[in-house]
């Protein structure tokens, strides 16, 4: 039994050698434009969210939430770099408003985030 453990630590320890960097592939946000808590003038919007990796376009969602609550969901942009997620949200009325994200990094993990901003 205590040559299992001694062969499972070793070869533990060669594939974390070997993939140093597979801890560090969840698609964590990097930049937001919107920031978290900005304010912007005018009735579009256009989100630009940038992350530490690639992610899987496809299989993400932007939603906005508007000041009464209600749910409106965008269309993220196909020709956006890998990395980033982009769409423009058109005829916001002022007030306070949330972004919602999901995205599913190129690891097979969903990462997710609410970025709040006010329209003036």
């Amino acid at each position: 039994m205590r040559a299992f453990f001694r062969i499972a630590f070793v070869l533990s320890a060669l594939w974390f050698l070997a993939h140093p960097n597979a801890s560090q592939a969840h698609a964590i946000i990097v930049s937001s434009s919107p920031a978290a808590g900005a304010t912007v003038s005018g009735d579009t919007v256009a989100i630009r969210l940038h992350f530490n990796s690639r992610i899987d376009r496809a299989r993400s969602k932007l939603t906005l939430l508007a000041p009464d609550g209600a749910a409106r969901a965008l269309t993220p942009a196909s020709d956006a770099p890998a990395d980033e997620l982009n769409a423009d949200a058109t005829r916001l009325p002022a007030g306070a408003w949330h972004l919602r994200w999901q995205v599913l990094s190129v690891d097979g993990h969903i990462t997710r985030g609410d970025i709040p901003f006010t329209v003036h």
